[in-house]
């Protein structure tokens, strides 16, 4: 029998599925701010999978994701434990904002601390009350404001853990990618919890194929490991593997126009697109500087010197 999970003082027992609050703090008004959790355990043993969005509280396609994953998982009998939390970042999520209120940001924040700011504060009572209690980790992620990602599994492909999760997924294309620091997948790759972040579209906007991509491979990796009998539709073909990636930055500030879409492949030198003045009298060329599929660009024509324009992944297989 599996043993009993509590959470922010809730037990939850095998066969048991619940809805907890986890308490953050008050706003200006006394109103409380909570974190909201969803707890599905089965009867049977099995791994503990907990699936996170809105880490940036503007980032909205996993959050449709957990919803699409609760609604399928209704009625089905799982093993295992599923915690599921479509918003991390609650206070970033009501104000539209990839940030905390004091423009902190909790992907940098973790794991945490009890005396740190509110953001130390969230990361440390996530990382103790939930991820802890983890055996593996989705991070649901999507662009920063004003820019589009193909959809894309980030993860350590060094551990052995992880790449098993990481192709378990079923992505088109997986990216050797380094820790950030501060991030929850540092304090998960130190805790010794494999995590993958699921990276698809765009800030504040909803995209189909991302959140249907990311629904099947969810349950890919809950079938993978015997958490449910779901197969995906078809079984995916072999990933894309990247071992990096690079930003063509924008050489000259004005009004960008492109010649290459995500999901291209190009060569180094190629022209991604130009930027021009109002007069179209100056016109400077975006050449690639790297070889490889375009991830991820900027959706705002009006670019500054210096700004990241074309997200460009090595690609070795």
């Amino acid at each position: 029998m599996a043993s009993l999970l509590k959470i922010s003082g809730t037990e939850i027992a095998p066969g048991e599925r619940k809805i907890i609050q986890l308490k953050i703090a008050k706003l200006y008004d006394y109103t409380d701010m909570n974190i909201p959790v969803e707890v599905i355990r089965g009867k049977k043993e099995g791994p503990t999978l907990l699936v996170s969005a809105a880490v940036h509280g503007d980032e909205l396609n996993g959050i449709d994701i957990i919803k699409r994953l609760l609604v399928h998982l209704k009625h089905k009998t799982i093993h295992g434990t599923l915690i599921a939390v479509p918003i991390v970042n609650v206070f970033g999520f009501n104000n539209r904002s990839r940030y905390f209120m004091d423009r902190r940001e909790l992907n940098r924040s973790f794991p945490g601390s009890k005396k740190g700011s509110l953001a130390a504060k969230l990361a440390y009572l996530f990382t103790n009350e939930i991820v802890k209690k983890c055996d593996m980790v989705i991070d649901l992620h999507t662009a920063a404001v004003h820019r589009n990602n193909i959809p894309q599994i980030r993860a350590c492909l060094d551990n052995a853990e992880i790449k098993k999760l990481a192709l378990s997924f079923g992505s088109p294309l997986v990216i050797n990618s380094d820790l950030i620091r501060g991030s929850l997948r540092q304090t998960c790759y130190k805790l010794g919890i494999p995590l993958l972040v699921y990276e698809a579209g765009e800030a504040l906007r909803f995209d189909e194929t991302s959140i249907q991509q990311g629904l099947e491979g969810i349950l890919s990796v809950m079938s993978t490991y015997g958490m449910i009998s779901h197969l995906p539709r078809k079984k995916p073909s072999a990933p894309i593997i990247s071992v990096g990636s690079n930003w063509t930055r924008a050489p000259q500030s004005g009004i960008l126009n492109v010649e290459k879409k995500l999901g291209d492949w190009v060569v180094y030198g190629d022209l991604l697109g130009h930027i021009t003045d109002p007069f179209g009298v100056h016109n400077h060329a975006v050449h690639a500087k790297a070889s490889g599929l375009i991830i991820g660009q900027t959706e705002l024509p009006l670019v500054s010197k210096g700004d990241a324009l074309f997200h460009i992944a090595e690609i070795t297989s």
